[in-house]
């Protein structure tokens, strides 16, 4: 039998795509971004067409021959309406709880994940707010209060929540540190907890990404914790991205491709497999951020150095803070095994993420965003009105969970579960 799950501030899917492959059943994700829900209802319809051996009509979406309305036609209704597009607050808590009650129809849950929006425990969104005292006025300190009402209401039997590094440091106006009141709240609703701080590129990951684990187990029942254990990378980022076509800066490729055969590392990571792909698009960069990526680039490439925006000659330099984010041009380097970490800000720009491969000059594409990610390639990124937008993928694949540890980590409860159940 299935272990069951909802996922809240599910955002585009990451962190249930690691359940999914790890062999959970979703039941329901709650997702307040229209864009990342309907990535979430494609990505339902993906499994429930691949579990009926109905792949082709997957293939003929991506392939650009039906429609994405075409697509969830084909799948039941319950499947596409398990997502639900509505923020998580006091207003509408109770309408989301009827909706999940409808779609549990009495069955015991048995875990929940999710992690709030992260921006307000985030080190740079508090050391970049000029106001006094951060982002201590930031409402999404408090959403981990929401997460606890969904235990209070359902009860499961476990719990994963996820964040960012600097939810152990942050604190309210009062100095206490989120992290303990949040400890305290989970303890008070009758659930123990383990917090682990994780490393993505020690379990495979080709990203250096640090995350607090916190899991939780029901008071009846034996305490689960995460045992992880390390995974070496098994290929350099250039071997990740070498099969997809070379693109020059804002160029306009298909809507899918064919890449060609890929690394033993694209296997491995589970990324990789005959389906088109999709997103394999540049965003269009001006000549002068173009010299300054080749400056990037060849600096790194004769000496491992890393550029900082005061060296660039005085024409290239348009900025006036030249004392905060130095480094705000970055090369995502070929001959390292673990990128920089990839976060939600790649929709603004591609600034911090440059293409390892001088020839190319160009930023990343949502694709290489996503296999940095460890999204597999069959992922679909959508927009909120069907029509493509790089900006909406970047967003999605920045602010998501690895699939790679997601899964790992799915995994490793799993077997804690069975041994504690048998």
């Amino acid at each position: 039998m299935k272990i069951t799950f909802i996922d809240l501030f599910a955002g585009c899917g990451g962190l249930s795509e690691g359940f999914i492959q790890a062999g959970f059943d979703p039941l329901a994700h709650v997702e307040m971004d229209k864009a990342a829900c309907f990535s979430l209802r494609t990505r339902m319809a993906f499994h429930w067409l691949i579990r009926h051996k109905k792949a082709s009509f997957y293939t003929d979406y991506l392939s650009g021959k039906i429609t994405r309305d075409e697509l969830y036609s084909k799948i039941p209704k319950h499947i596409i309406n398990s997502v639900i597009n509505e923020e998580i607050s006091d207003k509408t808590i109770e309408n989301i709880f009827t909706q999940i009650d409808a779609i549990l129809e009495n069955r015991q849950l048995d875990l929940i994940v999710g992690g709030p929006p992260c921006q307000a425990y985030s080190l740079i969104g508090r050391g970049s707010t000029k106001k006094n005292g951060g982002m201590q006025d930031d409402k999404r300190n408090w959403l981990f209060k929401y997460y606890i009402e969904f235990l209070i209401k359902y009860k499961p039997k476990y719990f994963v929540f996820e964040n960012v590094l600097g939810l152990l440091s942050a604190r309210d106006k009062k100095g206490k540190k989120y992290f303990d009141t949040i400890l305290k709240e989970i303890s008070k609703n009758g659930y123990s907890a383990v917090a682990e701080i994780v490393s993505a590129d020690l379990y495979g990951v080709p990203q250096n990404r640090k995350r607090v684990i916190i899991i939780g187990t029901r008071g009846d029942l034996t305490p689960i914790k995460l045992h992880l254990y390390p995974k070496k990378l098994s290929a350099r980022i250039s071997d990740l991205f070498a099969d997809l076509p070379e693109i020059q800066a804002g160029d306009k490729t298909k809507d899918t491709i064919k890449a060609k055969k890929g690394c033993k590392g694209l296997y491995d990571l589970n990324l990789k497999d005959d389906f088109p792909i999709t997103l394999h698009k540049s965003r269009p960069h001006n000549e002068r951020d173009l010299e300054i990526y080749r400056i990037a680039v060849e600096k790194w490439n004769n000496g491992h150095l890393r550029l900082n925006y005061n060296d660039l000659p005085a024409k290239l330099q348009t900025h006036r803070n030249k004392t905060a984010f130095t480094d705000r041009f970055k090369v995502v380097a070929g001959d390292l095994l673990a990128s920089h970490t990839v976060v939600a800000h790649i929709s603004k720009d591609g600034h911090y993420y440059i293409h390892p491969d001088i020839k190319q000059n160009r930023s990343i594409t949502p694709r290489e965003a996503a296999r940095l990610q460890t999204f597999p390639d069959n992922y679909c990124f959508e927009s909120a009105d069907g029509k493509e937008c790089l900006s909406s993928a970047f967003k999605q694949i920045g602010n998501a969970v690895p699939v790679y540890l997601a899964k790992q980590i799915a995994e490793s409860i799993r077997k804690d579960i069975k041994k504690s159940e048998d």
